[in-house]
């Protein structure tokens, strides 16, 4: 097959991929896109069809092992809890990036996306909070995280803290 007939079908699979969103098609359009160049850099290595549908399904079978063992693993590990209930990000522990007044909430940030954001507002009662300490998440309040110091964490935060692990 001629170069330019790997690289339409390796086009075909990745377009099709837009519309099938399941990675099924993305990675043996990528190993035609790898044969067309293979084959258009070396033409005398892959003369024949078979040689390169041989080339074409080695590329594939190690691109959709890659995904499967290096990459969709790691990929699975960021992705955030977005669309579950608000109490999973009680008992989290970030760090405060704007410290909060008694008029006006501060920011903690989290090292992964908790719900959909890596920063949110919070407020603290009674504890004094700077920039840089660790809090944990104890409390929501509207669209607020109520947070404490991780030094401060109080007895009745513990029992918050395990009723929710509990549901």
């Amino acid at each position: 097959m001629e170069p330019w007939m790997w690289f339409v079908l390796g086009l075909v699979l990745i377009v099709a991929e837009i519309f099938t969103l399941s990675f099924a098609s993305l990675w043996f359009g990528f190993a035609a896109v790898v044969v067309s160049v293979i084959v258009w850099l070396f033409p005398m290595a892959m003369p024949t069809w078979q040689s390169q549908a041989v080339l074409w399904l080695i590329v594939s079978s190690v691109s959709v092992v890659a995904w499967f063992k290096l990459v969709e693993p790691a990929w699975k590990r960021q992705q955030t809890q977005t669309g579950l209930g608000g109490g999973v990000i009680i008992g989290e522990i970030g760090m405060i990036v704007r410290q909060p007044l008694a008029d006006q909430p501060g920011t903690v940030r989290f090292r992964v996306p908790k719900v959909g954001a890596t920063e949110w507002q919070c407020r603290s009662y009674q504890d004094k909070i700077e920039v840089g300490d660790r809090v944990m998440v104890t409390n929501i309040l509207g669209n607020e995280l109520i947070v404490r110091p991780l030094n401060v964490v109080r007895k009745e935060d513990e029992e918050k803290l395990s009723n929710s692990d509990g549901n």
